[in-house]
């Protein structure tokens, strides 16, 4: 790839602001419209927070959504946006990404909006490593047209399409990232700020396919989904935090350990496995099958769950490519013999 095209999806080429700007440059003037108590709040906050530190301009940052009640983002942020149709914000985020290396490009999504109609656009996406940050709230729940049962939500719940309990066993967004090849996988939740802006920034910083998964509450049609992961006296037995380059434990005290086993990863008792079995972060690592192999950690009870970046990694990015393909298309021959040549190839009739 060639340098010129390479340095033109750079992140340090988007144009910068002129200025200083805070979090309230980044508010909108619309009403803020979630039910009192939402997650997206937080992350809404979070967000507008963390904008600024990019020190790019506004009008270079775009954010694009699906249906959903996360997809009301762009309404409440001061840059551009696209609230788009259900499920499709991927792709209509791979065109702009395509064609307008100069823009910060985001997509916000739901766990219903991209894991079920919209799942095929997020996985080609993902593979293709598009130069996208894409944002899926996950709550367990459709909490837009009132609390149906959605792809994350787990066996046996009880919603209004399911009153006998779910028998659909749900989707792991972060394996199925991992499996599209997605060469940033990351997790977060709603209400642990300082982690949420350091993943935000993380994500930000990549070029390439960002995926981070937010757990995010729905305190109307599914309070407490991650309680386990918040309530002061579970959480530091449930969650497993994530740190690049530092060994893997969780508890309080460090007393569980994360351990290679025979064919992934477990978890063990820290003072019953020798110390150089436990096992150390690198986030880096090419094999897809480490960051599966974490991504496969929780129950479906959400014990072991890491939260961080469990995949961070360089390939080449579509834009990128397509971009240099352009380049040389249009400098290695006459336009109108390639008109020519196209137009004439294939099955061609001339009429006497």
């Amino acid at each position: 790839m060639s340098e010129t095209v390479a340095a033109r999806t750079a992140f340090d080429l988007i144009p910068k602001a002129t200025g200083p700007q805070a979090a309230k440059d980044f508010k909108s003037d619309q009403e803020v419209r979630w039910c009192p108590g939402c997650g997206d709040y937080a992350i809404l906050a979070a967000m507008q927070g963390f904008l600024p530190e990019l020190g790019l301009a506004r009008e270079n940052i775009c954010f694009v959504s699906g249906i959903g009640c996360s997809s009301r983002f762009p309404y409440y942020l001061n840059t551009y946006g696209m609230h788009s149709i259900h499920g499709r914000a991927p792709a209509i985020a791979t065109g702009l990404a395509a064609s307008r290396p100069d823009l910060s490009v985001w997509v916000v999504t739901g766990d219903g909006d991209a894991l079920s109609i919209g799942g095929n656009h997020l996985i080609h996406a993902l593979r293709r490593n598009v130069n996208l940050k894409i944002l899926l709230f996950n709550n367990r729940i459709y909490g837009l047209t009132k609390g149906q049962y959605s792809p994350t939500s787990e066996v046996g719940k009880l919603t209004k399409s399911t009153p006998m309990g779910s028998v659909d066993y749900p989707f792991n967004p972060l394996s199925l990232a991992i499996g599209a090849e997605a060469s940033f996988v990351a997790r977060t939740i709603d209400s642990d700020r300082k982690h949420l802006t350091s993943v935000l920034r993380a994500a930000a910083e990549h070029e390439g396919s960002a995926f981070v998964e937010i757990y995010q509450n729905c305190n109307i049609f599914n309070d407490g989904a991650f309680d386990v992961l918040k309530d002061p006296e579970s959480r530091d037995e449930a969650l497993i935090r994530l740190e690049h380059g530092s060994p893997i434990t969780l508890g309080k005290d460090g007393q569980w350990a994360v351990v290679r086993t025979g064919w992934g990863l477990g978890v063990a008792e820290t003072a019953s496995v020798d110390p150089a079995d436990i096992v150390v972060h690198d986030e880096t690592v090419e094999d897809a099958s480490y960051a599966f192999a974490l991504s496969r950690l929780p129950g479906l009870d959400l014990r072991n769950t890491p939260i961080g970046v469990l995949r961070n990694v360089k390939r080449p990015t579509y834009d990128s490519i397509v971009r240099e393909q352009l380049e040389t298309a249009a400098t290695s021959a006459p336009k109108e013999e390639e008109l020519a040549r196209l137009l004439n190839s294939g099955d061609t009739w001339t009429i006497l």
